[in-house]
């Protein structure tokens, strides 16, 4: 995040009309829910996203900051003083992982307002030869938990991961996710499937087009899509309450349901909550066409 310096050799003032960090970029986005068991609903609200280096944060014009902080403590687990991307560098080492000299691309929704939800984040990782090593995936409950699962590369076809479903806040009846999460280019497309006796029971997709990253754009998108983060926490508590009343079962603890650690769990809304990995698999040629 910016911390208030302008680059030598520009003027302080031509700042405040544009965002710096060339490698940002805007998706504008259509986010849509499809329940297909233990009961059927429908949902989509709009929202957007940011893609960026986390080498190169976008820095904004002061007047604009507010709207857009990449804070740290939003995501995985590390030390107050850590970068993101150390905390990415730190989960891919736990996992085996190591990017020397290579480059991140995340895909998250900042702070608003002090406000921070990000139900799927999404961060590239590159070795220095331009690979691709793996994909970070981390999601967010209504209950503040977030999981980080370490996803292998699949040329843009889904991967599965085990001993997440009870991450999805809606049913807590097991299951596993499939994860399609191509990194954008002029398109966003991902897709979250949760998966139970080989059946789709939910289908979540993203989908939007690349803008630029203006001053204007960011500004705009306040008034289009105002408070974007609580936004999103309350179309999925609504969702959530409008399954109640149709029938379906209520999710399990997370903290209780998974195999994996316990989470630790902080007292406001920004929880700060331990990221663990989870086995995964490339699950090319699944069909994502709900029946």
């Amino acid at each position: 995040m910016s911390d208030g310096r302008h680059t030598p050799g520009t003027h302080p003032t031509g700042a405040r009309h544009r965002i710096r960090g060339v490698k940002a970029a805007l998706y504008p986005t259509r986010v849509t829910h499809l329940h297909r068991s233990p009961v059927r609903h429908y949902a989509e609200h709009r929202s957007y996203s940011w893609l960026v280096d986390l080498d190169d944060l976008p820095r904004l014009p002061r007047v604009l900051r507010p709207f857009a902080r990449f804070e740290a403590a939003d995501h995985l687990e590390g030390g107050p003083n850590d970068t993101l991307r150390q905390r990415v560098d730190a989960f891919l080492a736990r996992n085996g992982v190591f990017l020397p000299g290579g480059r991140v691309t995340a895909l998250l929704m900042p702070r608003v307002l002090g406000r921070a939800f990000n139900p799927l984040s999404q961060f590239w990782c590159y070795d220095a030869a331009g690979v691709l090593r793996g994909v970070v995936a981390e999601m967010q409950t209504l209950d503040g938990e977030r999981r980080a699962y370490l996803l292998p590369p699949t040329d843009g076809g889904p991967a599965a991961v085990i001993g997440a479903a009870s991450n999805e806040p809606f049913a807590g009846q097991g299951g596993y996710f499939l994860v399609r999460a191509p990194e954008p280019s002029e398109t966003l497309d991902l897709t979250v499937s949760l998966h139970r006796d080989n059946t789709a029971a939910m289908v979540a997709t993203w989908r939007g087009r690349r803008r630029t990253a203006t001053a204007a754009r960011v500004l705009g998108l306040q008034l289009s899509v105002p408070m974007a983060p609580l936004m999103a926490e309350l179309s999925m508590r609504w969702q959530a309450a409008m399954l109640r009343l149709l029938g379906a079962p209520k999710a399990a603890n997370p903290a209780t349901a998974s195999a994996g650690p316990s989470p630790h769990r902080a007292p406001n809304h920004n929880r700060a909550v331990r990221s663990t990995s989870s086995a995964a698999w490339s699950a090319k040629g699944h069909s994502w066409a709900p029946s």
